[in-house]
């Protein structure tokens, strides 16, 4: 594997939404080093493939949060807004993962966060409707992570 190279490691799952979108957890691997990335897809005529609209979590973010999630209620009125936690992504940049609402409807937000600028565009809301698919892809991911890789050499 290039030093340099993106690498799909694994495809978790999908939550499929409307208008031809879906959010895909996946496990990549880039200079290096595995992450887990939750990104939105579209496909329309005039384009298919990932957008913008996602973020990327490391290993250690995955283990603690898939937890706080499965705790979650799966009915949407039983959950309060606020903030699940912070978590280190690297130095001077964090996730926060919180319950809150967009447009109207309540959702899991997980959007970074950097010191110097604040909020950046880096994130995913995640409709609370589809709560269940998402602690199903959170405790899959946290499962797969924690398996040994057939080549250790890879990581």
């Amino acid at each position: 594997m290039s030093e340099s190279s993106f690498t799909l490691l694994r495809d978790i799952g999908t939550i499929l939404l409307e208008n031809g979108e879906e959010v895909r957890f996946s496990i990549d691997a880039y200079r290096g080093y595995r992450y887990v990335s939750v990104r939105r897809y579209i496909q329309t005529d005039g384009f298919t493939g990932a957008t913008r609209d996602g973020v990327t979590l490391t290993p250690e973010i995955v283990q603690v949060l898939a937890p706080l999630v499965a705790r979650l209620p799966d009915d949407p009125k039983a959950v309060q807004d606020g903030v699940l936690g912070k978590f280190a992504k690297r130095p001077g940049i964090c996730v926060v993962a919180k319950v809150g609402s967009f447009k109207g409807r309540r959702g899991l937000d997980l959007r970074q966060w950097q010191e110097d600028v604040g909020w950046t565009k880096k994130g995913i809301w995640l409709p609370y409707e589809k709560m269940k698919e998402i602690k199903a892809l959170f405790a899959q991911t946290k499962d797969a992570l924690n398996e040994v890789p057939p080549n250790l050499d890879d990581f």
